[in-house]
């Protein structure tokens, strides 16, 4: 008898030491806690989401000390429009604003007013007193004066905006939105836990150890936000990786172990067959999203960088709690795993017959594999076909939550101020002279040019380095802009500057920025793509050791990914479906989220993948005929990916009722590729090309008996005791 695997150790040293396992993971749980309050996560600054032209041009103004402080904006308008005593009622209320903020520490300054061209309209420009969470923390005190003076100027409309006020704003509501979602997706995961074990103790365990990892993960990553720091995005992506995995691979282990106690075996004999069994599923599965995760180094993106460790954390975590606390909960709770029974639902799996409704599903299937390839495969990409239609932005005031009112009233600062649109900011630096000659040529191209408004240059003190303002030539998110930097950057500086002498130059702002991001990504989405199919090929090569299961593996992703993007195409890029979501279209997707929903899909789609071939090469070894060990595990694991799939649907969805645009289009994507993937992928795809590839795949190491030399063990040579009656 060959040494125990890795697995199957591990569960036997919990089931010895349960006390120990167990007590080991709330130990490191509180630990967690304890490093959290004590190291809090560092949040992202503007110095780590440098990339490209626009980023070079933000570190030329920070070395020139020519960054500005934070500048808040107060519009004032008329409540009823043509009021008469409007122009007498704004000028009053601007003296009370402008004398009440210039007493407050908190404000650094504050403007002349701006009036509008038809003088409808005022604006008051403010400036706060420091920077980052500091400007956050002063903010209320600037908004209690605007709201003061608005409530006594009853004949007026008078709000606040800013970069500030919007980011507070979003921020509030994404926390609202995130409580909403784990409102939804919690009770929805216990109530799918209880209907597919019958018990309300087994349905809890998966669920208590998601949310366990997940405080792990966090307190990890508190201290690594130090050299990776959090964009705010890491906590929601832990939250909702670490609930679909930790829910998943606990499922697998639990489900195992119930089957072969049922067959006979005794609750320490059950452990580790579910450890051999689906505790290499879990590694593998687990190991596949890590990986597949790891790909968004690739992308040179700090904010992905975070996300990808926030991920590869949460899903170690989970694999490492359903190896160890897993097996240990069930020796010390034996068959009162099962305590708390739901009398219909228990009664009811008792009558039922494992795979008696997927057995039903898979017969035509097996019965004609080539037809049933060619509809299910025509299928997805009949889904997938809207996916060459997609278009992408980055993150504007049209992608925020339209209902926020700092948001409106951005927009309307820009449709009524034009000097306050985007702005494009050309940094040029040098011998001074030849800075400001530079500078005063380019604002007269530009203006000739059609490119947009100048405005006065800043200069540093030394005058080796000035910045030239220019007011973009339409509303923020046009395409507009986006040609004029493109003209500046590519005709109008090289000519107007390169033969003025050794002149250093960059063009940046908003616009160049958001530039910049979706040119990076469209360089290194080839590179995280190839990545990630390239080491999960490998992946199902090493631990299958096929070469036509491994490309069959990368078709079968690729086709869920397509169809998912198809949908979300077609969801978020057309108009018909306003408002189902609480949205309206842009007519593109969010620039970060299909690549981030290909990484994460790709992972996770592995955990059934490898669940369902591992169970069909266990049957295989077993002496089953190819046809019959196809049947038998796909049916053996129906009822575990479907549980599975059904929770991480609803984990997704939940994020689909959020309010920002891109959490709806991630949750939707998601949601989408789960859902085909367990259905259309698993049920119908899955089995029909194994079969149409039969000849290629039992001539492989897949299908080989163990006794042949294949390196993977059966259960009984893995050292792991078999019960009378047991499927090993």
């Amino acid at each position: 008898m060959r040494r125990p695997s890795r697995t199957v150790r591990l569960a036997r040293w919990s089931v010895r030491h349960p006390g120990r396992a167990i007590g080991g993971w709330l130990a490191l749980v509180v630990a967690a806690v304890v490093l959290m309050m004590a190291v809090p996560t560092t949040q992202m600054g503007d110095d780590d989401m440098r990339i490209g032209q626009s980023g070079e041009a933000a570190r030329m103004i920070a070395d020139a000390g020519l960054g500005d402080l934070p500048m808040e904006s107060v519009l004032i308008t008329a409540a009823v429009d043509g009021d008469p005593a409007f122009e007498a009622n704004a000028h009053q209320a601007l003296g009370s604003l402008a004398e009440e903020l210039r007493r407050l520490p908190e404000v650094d300054s504050v403007g002349e007013p701006v009036w509008s061209s038809e003088r409808t309209a005022a604006l008051l420009p403010v400036v706060l007193a420091r920077e980052g969470a500091d400007a956050v923390a002063d903010l209320p005190a600037i908004t209690k004066v605007t709201d003061r003076v608005a409530d006594s100027s009853p004949a007026l409309r008078i709000e606040q905006t800013g970069e500030v006020s919007i980011d507070q704003a979003i921020w509030e509501r994404v926390g609202a939105d995130l409580l909403k979602a784990e409102a939804i997706s919690l009770p929805v995961t216990l109530l799918i836990m209880v209907v597919a074990f019958g018990a309300l103790v087994a349905a809890g365990v998966p669920l208590l150890l998601a949310l366990t990892g997940i405080a792990i993960a966090m307190g990890i990553y508190a201290p690594l936000s130090i050299l990776v720091p959090d964009s705010g995005s890491v906590g929601s992506v832990v939250m909702m990786i670490g609930m679909a995995v930790g829910v998943d691979y606990c499922l697998l282990y639990l489900k195992r172990e119930r089957a072969e106690r049922r067959r006979g075996a005794d609750t320490q004999r059950a452990i580790e067959l579910a450890a051999h069994s689906a505790g290499h599923a879990v590694v593998l599965s687990g190991l596949a999203v890590m990986v597949a995760m790891s790909g968004l180094f690739l992308s040179r993106d700090m904010v992905f960088a975070g996300l990808a460790i926030g991920a590869i954390l949460v899903v170690g975590i989970a694999v490492l709690g359903s190896l160890t606390v897993v097996p240990a909960v069930l020796a010390k709770l034996g068959h009162r795993i099962d305590r708390g029974r739901v009398p219909g639902l228990w009664r009811l799996q008792a009558r039922v017959r494992q795979g008696a409704i997927s057995s039903r599903l898979v017969s035509p299937v097996l019965r004609r594999p080539v037809a049933a390839a060619l509809l299910a495969g025509g299928l997805l990409l009949a889904i997938a076909a809207p996916t060459v239609l997609m278009r992408l932005q980055s993150s504007n005031l049209d992608t925020l939550p339209q209902s926020v009112p700092a948001v409106q009233t951005a927009q309307r600062i820009q449709e009524i101020f034009p000097s306050e649109r985007p702005t494009l900011d050309v940094v040029v630096s040098g011998e001074a002279d030849e800075v400001e000659a530079g500078l005063a040529r380019v604002a007269v191209a530009a203006e000739q040019a059609g490119v947009g408004t100048p405005m006065p240059v800043r200069s540093a003190a030394d005058g080796r380095t000035a910045v030239l303002s220019i007011a973009a030539p339409a509303t923020e998110g046009d395409r507009a802009n986006e040609r004029a930097v493109d003209e500046l950057r590519d005709d109008l500086l090289p000519e107007v500057l390169d033969g003025g002498g050794d002149l250093e130059w960059a063009v940046g702002g908003v616009v160049a920025e958001s530039m910049d991001y979706d040119h990076n990504q469209s360089m290194t989405l080839p590179l995280v793509i190839a990545f990630v199919l390239v080491l999960t090929m490998l992946m199902i090569w090493t631990y299958f050791r096929s070469v036509t299961l491994a490309v069959l593996t990368t078709v079968l992703n690729l086709l869920s990914v397509g169809a998912a993007f198809g949908v979300m195409v077609l969801v978020f890029q057309g108009s018909w479906a306003n408002g189902l979501l609480g949205y309206e279209s842009t007519g593109r997707l969010i620039n970060w989220v299909p690549l981030f929903c290909f990484v994460v899909l790709v992972g996770l789609s592995m955990d059934y993948h490898v669940f369902v071939l591992s169970r069909i090469r266990e049957h295989l070894r077993a002496g089953v005929a190819y046809r019959d060990a196809v049947r038998l595990g796909i049916t053996d694991t129906a009822s575990v990916v479907t549980s599975a799939a059904a929770v991480m649907v609803s984990v997704f969805v939940a994020y689909g009722f959020t309010s920002m645009l891109e959490m709806k289009q991630m949750g939707v994507g998601l949601a989408t590729a789960i859902l085909l993937d367990a259905t259309v992928v698993r049920l119908v795809l899955l089995p029909a090309l194994l079969l149409v590839f039969e000849k290629r795949l039992t001539r492989s190491a897949f299908a080989a008996r163990a006794e042949l030399g294949d390196d993977a063990e059966t259960p009984a040579q893995a050292g792991v005791p078999v019960a009378a009656g047991s499927s090993a």
